[in-house]
Parts: C-alpha cells; sequence; structure tokens
C-alpha cells in the first residue's frame, strides 16, 4: 500500500511509544509512516501528503490527530483511513469501527471501501464530529495535561466539578432554524454520539448536509449538567430548558469571548460562524455502516 501515509500521534512515551510505534509498523507493512511530535504537525503532514498524491492518509491517535488531519485533507480528495489510538475515539466509533482491533481497522483500509460524510467548519477550522461554545470548551481548556494523564476521560468530569459554581456566559444564538436567540452551552454535532459512546444527537445523520444543534437556555453550570444526564438518558429531546434543531449554518455571539472546542480541541473564542459541506470527506469506513448508499464510491 505504497500510496499509504499514515500519521502516527505518539502521545505515550517511552516503551509504550516504542510498542506502539512497532504495532502501526508491522500491521501497516509497505506504508509510508510519519511520527509527529508537536501540535499541529499532523495538519501539516496530512496536507502535503494529500499534495503529493497520496490516496489514502491514516491518523493513528485519538480524536485529536484525526481533527489535525482532517484540517489537512480539506478540500482535497485523499480519503482519510483511522487507527483509533487515543483516549477518546469517538469519531471512529460513530462511523462503526472495531476500536480495539488495530488489525481488523487496518483491513477496513486496505479494503479501500469509502463514504462521504460531511465536513464542518468553524469559522476558518474543520472538525470531524462535534463542537462546543461554553462549559465543555471551558472544561478542555482548565483541564491539565498532568491531569489527564493521572485520569484519562475521567480528569474532564473532575474539572467540570471545578466549575461547575461559576456563572455561565451569555450566548446570542443566530440561525434560521432556532426557536430561541440565547444560551449559556451550545453543542453542535456532526454525528450521534458526543464525549464517548453516548447519542446526544438523537437525529444526527453525518452525511445529509445538516449540523444537529442543542442549546442549554439560560442555565447555571450545576443545571446544566443535570440536563446533560437527561439529555443522555432520554430517546427523545423534550425539556424545555433545552432547544435542539437541525441546520447548515449557525452563529453564536457573546459579548465577552466564550471559548470554542472543535472535536475536543481548544481552537479559539466566540464569535463563531458554522457551517458545513455536504459529503466533502472520504472515509474509509464500514460498508455496512452507511446510511446513505449513494455515498458510497
Amino acid at each position: 500500500m505504497n500510496n499509504t501515509l499514515v500519521i502516527l500521534n505518539p502521545a505515550a512515551r517511552g516503551d509504550r511509544a516504542r510498542r506502539q510505534r512497532a504495532r502501526v509498523e508491522t500491521i501497516a507493512h509497505g506504508s509510508v509512516i510519519c511520527p509527529t511530535s508537536r501540535s499541529g504537525e499532523a495538519e501539516m503532514l496530512a496536507r502535503r501528503a494529500a499534495d503529493e498524491g497520496f490516496e489514502r492518509i491514516v491518523a493513528a491517535g485519538g480524536d485529536g490527530t484525526i481533527h489535525e488531519v482532517v484540517n489537512g485533507l480539506a478540500g482535497t480528495e485523499a480519503a482519510l483511513g483511522l487507527l483509533p489510538m487515543g483516549t477518546m475515539n469517538v469519531f471512529a466509533t460513530e462511523l462503526g469501527l472495531p476500536i480495539h482491533d488495530l488489525g481488523l481497522c487496518w483491513d477496513i483500509i486496505e479494503n479501500g471501501k469509502t463514504r462521504l460524510v460531511d465536513l464542518p467548519n468553524a469559522n476558518d477550522k474543520y472538525f470531524a464530529q462535534l463542537a462546543g461554545v461554553g462549559l465543555d470548551a471551558q472544561v478542555v481548556k482548565e483541564t491539565s495535561l498532568a491531569l489527564k494523564r493521572s485520569f484519562g476521560p475521567l480528569s474532564y468530569l473532575i474539572q467540570a466539578a471545578q466549575i461547575a459554581a461559576r456563572v455561565p456566559p451569555r450566548l446570542s444564538i443566530e440561525s434560521e432554524n432556532a426557536s430561541i436567540d440565547e444560551g449559556s452551552f451550545v453543542l453542535v454535532g456532526n454525528g450521534r454520539l458526543y464525549g464517548g459512546p453516548f447519542p446526544f444527537f438523537k437525529h444526527a445523520v453525518n452525511n445529509d448536509g445538516l449540523l444537529d444543534v442543542i442549546v442549554f437556555k439560560r442555565l447555571g453550570y450545576l443545571e446544566i449538567i443535570r440536563y446533560l444526564q437527561n439529555v443522555l438518558f432520554s430517546s427523545e429531546i423534550n425539556a424545555p430548558e433545552v432547544e435542539y434543531f437541525q441546520t447548515s449554518r449557525l452563529r453564536v455571539t457573546s459579548d465577552q469571548p466564550v471559548p470554542v472546542e472543535l472535536d475536543g480541541e481548544l481552537v479559539g473564542t466566540s464569535p463563531v460562524e458554522f457551517g458545513v459541506q455536504k459529503q466533502r470527506l472520504r472515509v474509509l469506513a464500514p460498508v455496512e455502516k452507511i446510511d446513505n448508499h449513494d455515498a458510497l464510491r
């Protein structure tokens, strides 16, 4: 598979990093493997590989690595492959990949079957699965690397508890499909899952050209956390303090800068304008999970 380049994020260090690289080199034998050493390098490597004619560019890492690679591939015809190796692998789970078996994931890449999924953007950045303005982005911003290394995904819950007593921001919502114009916290999905294998966005389809949006109205952080639980365990979202709608365009502004996250990566602050390019990202994924057979190539 000399038309394939693997971008490996060795998030681990020492012996574990060496074992991860050895595993990838074994299953991806014959492909070009490029480890990253700093933030932003995966995006640069993906863009260069697409320019050089690589047909398949594989992100070996978690959602943060995928986020960078997707931004490098935006506007190209190269296909994205996934070797889920991160703490969080939400996009890979959404696509139905066997996230605990890298060998099977590589078989899917070798098989070469692709589907076209939507490519959403926030200002000048793209994302694969989800975005947030407010609470979750604030948690990402304030969760230290040491805490993440010690507690993994639990570190975000620990940090959320520490900021729960604060007053949330006031966000202005602009969309022709929204029935409200104000909220405290906004989530944007390009698929059903958020924060792991949790179906927050009940009606999302990642190739329909629409963003799924959840707006938590004027609530305190403790109330938002309670409503997050309700959203998770309800088959439909019908709480009066939560607005759920689908749209192709959304603008979120605020009086003060509010942090924004894309795929779990902090990317800046409000104001932020969301859009989506329908079926513009080519992804190597299991055929049986495809929702729209017209998306096959």
